[in-house]
């Protein structure tokens, strides 16, 4: 495949001697992806740059150890979803952000406005962090149940259950009506 040994052959040019070029052209090609990604995952932007910055560090210290059996980008997304794993860990530990105990109770919350149930990235973000990895993972990267199970360290049906449920969620969140207190929810 002339993709994957492009891939190679620029993991390569950068491993060898720390070619800077080589690194700028992978960080071209994955860099928005990886970014975007984390954005989706995230509830908070402002963590988002810090995030992405970690997996990238981590990838670069790791490198040496991309043996191909995925593409660099299924390889780098697995950064950006650990580093999203402690980010929500750090937050429940810390008070910051609510962590749902139940995905389907947290998720199924009705949105605060018209806007907000039409809009995708909204609903995206109102899914418990679980879910929203497996649906982003499948639907977003393309990633086989298979390599979802390898990449979140679950079996292949636990990721089918969770895209499954997540999409219903979903479907729940557009068709709620909005708050009758008015557009805002008071």
């Amino acid at each position: 495949m002339a993709i994957a040994e492009e891939e190679r052959a620029l993991v390569d040019r950068f491993l060898a001697d720390r070619d800077e070029r080589a690194f700028c052209e992978i960080y071209r090609q994955h860099g928005p992806a990886l970014y975007g990604f984390a954005r989706h995952l995230l509830e908070r932007d402002a963590v988002v740059d810090d995030v992405v910055q970690e997996a990238w560090l981590r990838a670069v210290r790791r490198l040496p150890s991309f043996d191909g059996r995925s593409s660099l980008r299924t390889w780098l997304i697995g950064f950006v979803v650990n580093c999203c794993r402690e980010s929500w860990r750090d937050a429940a530990r810390h008070g910051t952000e609510q962590v749902a105990d139940d995905p389907l109770e947290d998720a199924a919350q009705p949105a605060d406005s018209h806007a907000e149930r039409l809009d995708l990235e909204r609903a995206l973000a109102r899914l418990a962090p679980g879910y929203r990895t497996v649906l982003l993972l499948h639907d977003l990267q393309g990633m086989t149940h298979e390599e979802i199970g390898d990449l979140l360290e679950i079996a292949p049906g636990t990721s089918k259950s969770q895209l499954a449920r997540a999409r219903q969620v979903l479907r729940t969140l557009w068709a709620r009506p909005a708050h009758p207190g008015g557009e805002d929810g008071e």
